[in-house]
């Protein structure tokens, strides 16, 4: 089959690889029809390459049809629509019976003191071959799978994998009062979501801060109050001037640890790019730092007493944490990969009902053959060409 591989840095291909077959019970096999490209595979492309290998299969937003299932699966059956959510989980252990699935005691992966498993996400996260290829083992698809409607194109369901319960989660953690204020930092696909989100929960006033034309554009046709950073020499006094001088109840910080306008930290991450892989690996996850100018800007924008929410990744291992300001402002904070089943019931209503009250079939603004995968990275990365959100067509 084809799949987008990983070759280093900023070197993504298109590859034959072996197809996949069914190796546990709990195992089905998908043909892939649409499979997203996330930011957080940026991250694996520039600045967390040295917990790749080259040939190792990318993509964690992957929907399709059943081609194949194992002996103890149950639910899905071959022709079957389903959507794969990007952490891996049994569904029954300690951790998934609180609804905290991506840290699934099944498929944790101990080595390296992590989480649940992750489809196409380095060694850390299991080192699972990704959905951007022509098919894929769906380890646990016992409970993973999500069967969805045959009729709606793919764009409809395809952001329950990853992009829209990730955004809940980042509102739910948010505990944003209602009729209340959120500032989203970041109007990529997660914050233009979060925002929408939030503004069908209740929010009364939502905030977007970016720095990209088409993303401040897009978050303002729903209704957003997109303040656009290179505009404001001091963005969290605007904030403020826009909220009885106080900040908003709550922010969600939506970009994580590649954000602009942090130029020591983004130096340091380049150059540990640069070292040989083993030595980066183990420099990264003693001494990584992040990028951390959005969080400290969550810190300044959110009110006293209020609740911060981050969604955006972070790898940081001595990121240096302004307590003194936290604890003084009283301020709550909630992070974590994005538990996506435990959100599944509460989004599919707004998915298969009439309308689409989310605007998820308006967010891809690229849908591009498979073939096209190194272009596709290239352009999402620099934001060229209006690129919010790139799905992929095997």
């Amino acid at each position: 089959m084809r799949a987008v591989t990983w070759q280093g840095k900023r070197d993504v291909r298109v590859q034959d690889v072996a197809d996949p077959r069914l190796l546990e019970p709990t195992d089905a096999v998908i043909r892939v029809t649409s499979s997203g490209i996330c930011g957080s595979d940026l991250h694996l492309y520039e600045v967390l390459g040295s917990f790749m290998e080259q040939g190792d299969i990318l993509g964690h937003e992957p929907m399709g049809v059943v081609e194949e299932v194992g002996s103890a699966v149950e639910g899905i059956t071959s022709g079957d629509r389903v959507v794969v959510p990007f952490n891996i989980a049994c569904g029954h252990c300690f951790y998934c019976d609180q609804g905290l699935f991506s840290q699934c005691e099944t498929t944790q992966v101990r080595e390296y003191g992590k989480g649940g498993s992750l489809f196409g996400y380095t060694k850390l996260y299991g080192h699972v071959p990704g959905g951007q290829a022509e098919r894929l083992r769906v380890p646990q698809a016992q409970f993973g799978p999500i069967k969805v409607p045959s009729g709606p194109p793919d764009e409809r369901f395809l952001y329950l994998s990853d992009v829209v319960p990730t955004a809940w989660q980042a509102v739910e953690y948010a505990g944003i009062p209602q009729g209340g204020s959120v500032t989203v930092l970041g109007l990529g696909p997660i914050g233009q979501m979060s925002a929408r989100i939030a503004k069908h929960r209740g929010a009364g006033k939502v905030i977007g801060v970016d720095l990209v034309d088409e993303r401040l554009a897009l978050a303002r046709r729903y209704g957003v109050d997109a303040m656009d950073l290179r505009q404001h020499k001091h963005i969290a006094d605007a904030i403020r001037d826009r909220t009885d001088g106080r900040g908003t109840d709550s922010v969600i910080d939506a970009v994580g640890m590649e954000a602009h306008g942090a130029p020591m930290a983004g130096m340091a991450q380049q150059l540990v790019s640069l070292l040989p892989s083993a030595v980066a690996a183990k420099l990264t996850e003693r001494a990584g730092v992040d990028r951390l100018s959005a969080l400290y800007l969550a810190i300044d924008v959110v009110r006293r007493g209020g609740t911060i929410s981050l969604s955006g990744v972070y790898g940081g291992m001595i990121d240096p944490m302004p307590l003194m300001n936290l604890f003084d402002k009283q301020v709550q904070l909630r992070m974590g990969q994005a538990n996506v089943r435990a959100w599944v019931d509460d989004i599919m209503p707004l998915l298969t009902g009439d309308g689409d009250p989310l605007g998820v079939e308006d967010l891809a603004t690229h849908l591009l053959p498979l073939e096209e995968a190194p272009h596709a990275y290239e352009m999402f990365q620099k934001k060229q060409d209006g690129a919010v959100k790139v799905v992929l067509k095997p």
